[in-house]
């Protein structure tokens, strides 16, 4: 039994791995308050507290396989309540370790914790374990050390030495800078429902710097009958964007799976099949070449395959290089789900992820990002914190594309708006990500999930939350200091002197220090 007695404030480490290593890398935390677990003939690993009142957990270990050449292995969790929850998974092999990183919440005190490692198939299979870590935060500590990633990742100091033209400092001159726009993008997806619909459109300019079209440019709607090619819709949508300055995602080129696959185009086969979707690719990137700053090119490519069937193992990725060649400017992402919203789905883990990346890279593809979807039931902040800990490790922009909260949740609207809550402060606290986009899009029947607003734009709660941190994650018009990355204006004034300026704080920026002459 280990005894839980005072400790220093722990910091959250961000450290994770991809790479099967011979040798497994030390304890996250000095192994945490697994210094001196154990594990039975089951791979049941046991640690007892005599009062388990942290709530947030962080859990990681290096796992090798011994009998066969790799399998998903997954941890699960029983606690004394009966309850079993996955908090991780990893694509081990035999000969090397990999690196499992994962995490649950506890919403109620537990008097001991299993920790269960499977295959996920459920076959026996003998493992071994080393530098296992169960690193415990209360809220508190969490939201601490989100703010403190906050705060080093997302702002910078900006220093004003205010002078006459002749170099001498005027004291007493009052300074207010005011924020003119945001460098972190983020926004949401925005429905045909948006044009000619002006309370629609300043609802979103005011609040948003980025969209994505949630289903104007998809292959059913530009093209639903074979040959009637349209897109008069999203030129229309990308007039908006364009006049009000925000910069949009492309989504997507192709859809893998075959319930959103055109009726026509699941008939074609063999020759017909490939002119089709040549026709289709080459027709929509010639259209759009550098108006959209991302295009997710092959969609759910993890658990669908409906051209690879049909075309040949090659054929993701020919799409991939076939948008590289017509579109150069833009940066081509994978998007699916399940890799951040849960550890159950197994055609999914984030390693599965990083395989498929790095076959594409073996096949000439330089990917240029990383896209979540987060369509999130209820959500896991330490298991969401550690799949974005080992995509970052490849040094790729993350964006979550796609977030949301199911509606088959039987919660009331203010539990789904604090779900929501949750993911938006993950992704923004963390470094690896570098834009959000919700897939809140009105429609004139309502959302897909999850709806910020009734239909005369008064705020729902989700709606609420979002507002209150995008206020909470700007600077607004302040006196003489700075806050997030983004762009500003300065107004100087010194007696009968006045003078304005712009200046920008971007990220990676040292302190800036800004000269004024009035």
């Amino acid at each position: 039994m280990i005894a839980m007695g005072p400790r220093e404030e722990p910091i959250y480490d961000h450290s994770a791995y991809t790479e099967c290593k011979s040798v497994p890398e030390d304890a996250l935390y000095n192994g945490g308050i697994m210094k001196d677990y154990r594990t039975n003939e089951n791979k049941v690993i046991r640690s007892e507290t005599n009062s388990y009142n942290f709530v947030l957990n962080n859990l990681s270990g290096w796992i090798r396989i011994l009998d066969a050449d790799s399998a998903v292995m997954k941890a699960s969790l029983k606690t004394d309540d009966g309850t079993v929850k996955c908090v991780g998974n990893v694509i081990a092999r035999a000969g090397c370790w990999s690196f499992l990183k994962g995490g649950f919440v506890l919403d109620l005190p537990s008097s001991y914790g299993l920790l269960y490692l499977q295959r996920s198939d459920g076959e026996k299979l003998n493992i071994s374990i080393s530098s296992v870590s169960l690193q415990p935060f209360t809220y508190q500590q969490w939201k601490k050390n989100q703010q403190d990633a906050i705060d080093k990742g997302r702002k910078c100091t900006a220093i004003i030495h205010i002078s006459d033209v002749q170099g001498e400092r005027v004291p007493g001159a009052s300074i207010i800078i005011e924020q003119l726009s945001r460098d972190f993008p983020f926004g949401s997806a925005i429905t045909k429902t948006i044009l000619g619909n002006p309370a629609y459109q300043t609802w979103f300019k005011e609040r948003y710097n980025a969209a994505v079209f949630e289903d104007e440019l998809k292959w059913y709607s530009t093209e639903n009958q074979q040959g009637v090619v349209n897109y008069t819709i999203p030129d229309q949508m990308l007039e908006f964007v364009r006049k009000n300055q925000i910069i949009t995602r492309g989504h997507n080129i192709f859809w893998e799976d075959p319930r959103y696959i055109p009726s026509w185009v699941r008939n074609l086969t063999g020759p017909d099949l490939k002119s089709a979707v040549t026709s289709r690719i080459q027709s929509l990137m010639n259209k759009y070449k550098n108006e959209f700053i991302h295009w997710d090119v092959d969609n759910e490519m993890l658990h669908y395959d409906f051209y690879e069937q049909r075309l040949g193992i090659n054929t993701s990725l020919e799409f991939f290089q076939t948008a590289q060649q017509l579109d150069p400017l833009a940066k081509l992402f994978m998007n699916d789900y399940n890799v951040v919203e849960t550890c159950y789905d197994m055609n999914s883990t984030v390693d599965a992820y990083i395989s498929k990346l790095r076959d594409l890279k073996q096949g000439g593809i330089f990917m240029d990002g990383i896209g979540l979807e987060g369509h999130f039931t209820v959500p896991n902040p330490p298991l969401i914190r550690a799949v974005l800990d080992k995509l970052a490790t490849l040094k790729l922009p993350i964006w979550l594309t796609e977030v949301d909260i199911s509606k088959n949740l039987d919660k009331e609207t203010q539990v789904r708006a604090r779900y929501l809550e949750m993911v938006l402060r993950e992704g923004f606290s963390h470094p690896g990500v570098n834009g959000i986009m919700l897939w809140t899009g009105l429609h004139s029947n309502g959302c897909y999930q999850m709806c910020l607003t009734d239909n005369d734009f008064h705020n729902l709660p989700a709606g609420d939350i979002v507002d209150n941190l995008l206020k909470e994650w700007q600077t607004g018009v302040v006196h003489g200091e700075t806050d997030e990355h983004g762009e500003y204006k300065i107004n100087v004034k010194s007696g009968n002197r006045t003078t304005n300026s712009t200046f920008s704080l971007y990220r990676g920026d040292d302190t800036r220090h800004l000269n004024i002459h009035l």
